[in-house]
């Protein structure tokens, strides 16, 4: 081990993977705040940067694709915090690196005795919904990406491990859930079924605060555990939208379009992946986040309408090729439909 590793000065050593990525970074930086003072051992791929993981931590270099590389990762770990993945709609790349990927880990973890093992997974394992608060709902995978993970999720809770599902989650750094509702928005500009539809969503800084949680809170989280990362109070479409639309500067949706409808008014005129997606957004996709906090003892933070214009900035720059008011395109829509006040969104 290096210098650096010890840094901790007698916390619990944690192993992170992912540590450079979107929620990794965050996930690092309340770790090396923490009261506990972990020691900290990350994971960088081989053909990662040198300064990839500046400060006090072990850098190992790996991958979860080469077994060989991971031996001896785990010795002496007390916390595997996984979360490295890859989006990707090729089968083999998704189910080298993260089904057969977190396999490897947990192999290696297991011949080094290690204590806990949390896996960051994500709510799109399981479909298309509507999902209304169950504990854990059925699974079925829309995506290649989404049907790997889920494999690999098996093998971390058949191991005895935790996993921990976040809904939509934004923050600065997102390049996936809010960039989407801005191009959605962007190309079709259309409530579905009014904006009724409630969803799960998680602040970066909020998700980050509860992975490094578990990952040196006293007692590991009960064993083949899934736990739901999220706001407890779930947000209206209507109300996303809104939010997103008001601090970006763009306009509001200007039809209704009934969800059922959807599939036949947008076929040949919108990318396939973008009607399954518009689809999701007119049916509920939320989950009860109650046991991770209670396992955390944290307070949530503020919900999206109130956190937004934090990050509000960070959109505005990596979005500002999409925000100016772009032209609706020429999709034929049905007869309006009276537009609903805004529903209120009750507490899970």
């Amino acid at each position: 081990m290096s210098g650096d590793e010890r840094a901790g000065d007698g916390g619990p050593t944690v192993l992170v993977t992912g540590a450079t990525g979107f929620i990794g970074h965050q996930v690092v930086h309340r770790l090396r705040a923490h009261p506990a003072r972990p020691r900290l051992r990350l994971l960088a791929h081989e053909s990662g940067p040198a300064d990839c993981c500046a400060g006090p931590s072990d850098v190992v270099r790996g991958s979860l694709t080469a077994p060989g590389s991971l031996r001896d990762l785990c010795r002496g770990v007390d916390t595997v915090l996984h979360l490295a993945s890859t989006i990707t709609e090729d089968p083999a790349t998704a189910h080298a690196v993260n089904t057969a990927g977190t396999e490897a880990l947990l192999a290696e973890a297991d011949r080094s005795g290690v204590r806990r093992f949390v896996r960051l997974s994500t709510t799109a394992v399981y479909g298309p919904g509507p999902h209304r608060g169950e504990p854990r709902p059925s699974a079925a995978p829309l995506s290649v990406t989404s049907a790997s993970r889920l494999a690999g999720d098996r093998s971390v809770l058949a191991a005895g491990g935790t996993v921990l599902r976040p809904g939509l989650v934004y923050g600065a750094g997102d390049v996936w859930a809010v960039p989407a509702f801005v191009r959605m928005i962007a190309k079709l500009p259309y409530w579905i079924d009014g904006g009724r539809a409630r969803l799960s969503l998680i602040s970066v800084d909020d998700l980050a605060r509860a992975t490094a949680a578990l990952a040196v809170r006293p007692a590991p989280p009960p064993a083949s555990a899934v736990l739901h990362a999220a706001h407890p109070r779930p947000v209206a479409v209507r109300d996303l939208i809104t939010t997103v639309c008001r601090h970006l500067g763009l306009p509001l949706p200007h039809e209704d379009v009934p969800r059922a409808r959807l599939p036949a008014l947008l076929a040949g005129r919108a990318d396939p992946a973008l009607t399954a997606r518009l689809v999701q957004l007119g049916a509920d996709h939320w989950y009860d986040s109650a046991p991770l906090w209670s396992l955390t003892g944290l307070e949530p933070g503020p919900g999206l309408t109130d956190h937004f214009a934090v990050y509000a900035p960070w959109y505005r720059d990596h979005l500002r090729d999409l925000l100016p008011t772009t032209t609706p395109p020429s999709v034929p829509i049905p007869t309006p439909q009276p537009k609903p006040s805004t529903p209120s969104t009750p507490s899970t």
